[in-house]
Parts: structure tokens; C-alpha cells; sequence
């Protein structure tokens, strides 16, 4: 390579470093793609705030990018339309495939910036959808216990049973505070067989 450069006029160095710039740029942007495939296997088994975080990182990266690339590909074809001096016909042919290489990273980052896109939005519904099964799981929680706290709290009144017989007669039963458990965990038992049959746990 060192002695093919030799060989060549100035306008070949300059293509030669510009193709060595534009490929530079292949192993971050592969290197970045496998990364969003990883976040995304991550996030399929269990989305957390970091991921979010990084997501927004690797896109801003990506519109880095983008804006670094845009110039350079207008660039290349500019020198390759255009009769630009001490650029030979023979040079240009090189350049073009230059601008191959750089429009090819273009799409790339578009891809994954666009995946980028759909996993910050696929992050959020997960966020979403596991914060409305909490939100349930609570409310169903809360429904169980309603009744078994309006139950505790008619018991815990402790009126006395010997003033009137209307008074919680029950207090006075030998096994009542027993059949008081069992009787809550029945209702207990109940809502919860209720909610498995209408498929809400």
C-alpha cells in the first residue's frame, strides 16, 4: 500500500484518506448494532430505567452520527459530479465507491436509529403495561381485605352482649372468635376463587 501511494498523484492520497475516514466508522456503528440487539433480548426478559437511559445514549449517538456523515456523502458527491482541479476521471472512480461506503452507513444509522426509536416506545409500553399489573394486583389486594376489615371493625365495637341480646350474641359463643377466622378466611378464599374464574389473577 505505502509504495501504491507513492505511485499515485496527490488526488489519490486525498481519496485514500478519506476512504480509510469513511470506513473508520463501520466498527462503532456494527459495534453499536449488536449492542441494541442486546438492550433489546434485555428488555424482553425484564425492562428496567437503565436501559431507557442507555437507549437515549445510543440515539443520540446515532444523530451524531448522522450529522457527521450527511456533510461528508454531499461532500463526495461534489467531487465526483463536478470538475473539480487535480481530481483525474481515474480518481473519481474511486471516490464513487467512497460514496458507496458512506451512503451504506447512512442506512445504517437510519436503522438503527429508527430501532432505536421503536425500542424506546416498546420500553415505555412494558414500563406501562407493568405498572398497570402492579396497580391491579393492589386493587385486588384491597378488595380482598374491604371486607374482612368492615368485619374486624363491626367485631372490634364490643358491645356488651349482656345489656341487650342483640348485642353480638356472638361474642359470648364458645368457638366464636374461631369461626370469626374461619368465617373471614371463607369470604378471603371466596373473592379470590371469584377473581380466578373471571381470570383477573
Amino acid at each position: 500500500m505505502p509504495n501504491r501511494l507513492r505511485a499515485r498523484d496527490a488526488d489519490y492520497l486525498a481519496y485514500a484518506l478519506i476512504d480509510a475516514i469513511v470506513d473508520s466508522y463501520f466498527p462503532p456503528i456494527e459495534t453499536a448494532g449488536e449492542l441494541v440487539d442486546s438492550i433489546e433480548d434485555q428488555m424482553l426478559r425484564a425492562a428496567d430505567k437503565h436501559q431507557m437511559r442507555r437507549l437515549h445514549e445510543l440515539r443520540r449517538d446515532a444523530n451524531v452520527l448522522k450529522g457527521v456523515l450527511w456533510p461528508m456523502r454531499d461532500a463526495l458527491a461534489t467531487l465526483i459530479r463536478n470538475d473539480v482541479p487535480h481530481v483525474k476521471p481515474e480518481t473519481k472512480i474511486f471516490l464513487n465507491d467512497t460514496l458507496d461506503h458512506s451512503l451504506r452507513l447512512i442506512e445504517l444509522v437510519e436503522t438503527q436509529r429508527d430501532m432505536l426509536t421503536g425500542l424506546i416506545e416498546m420500553h415505555v409500553s412494558l414500563s406501562q403495561a407493568r405498572t398497570s399489573d402492579v396497580i391491579s394486583y393492589l386493587t385486588i389486594v384491597s378488595v380482598i381485605f374491604i371486607p374482612l376489615t368492615f368485619l374486624a371493625g363491626v367485631w372490634g365495637m364490643n358491645f356488651d352482649p349482656e345489656t341487650s341480646p342483640w348485642n353480638m350474641p356472638e361474642l359470648k359463643a364458645q368457638y366464636g372468635y374461631p369461626a370469626a377466622l374461619v368465617f373471614m378466611a371463607v369470604v378471603a378464599l371466596g373473592l379470590v376463587a371469584f377473581f380466578r374464574w373471571k381470570k383477573w389473577l
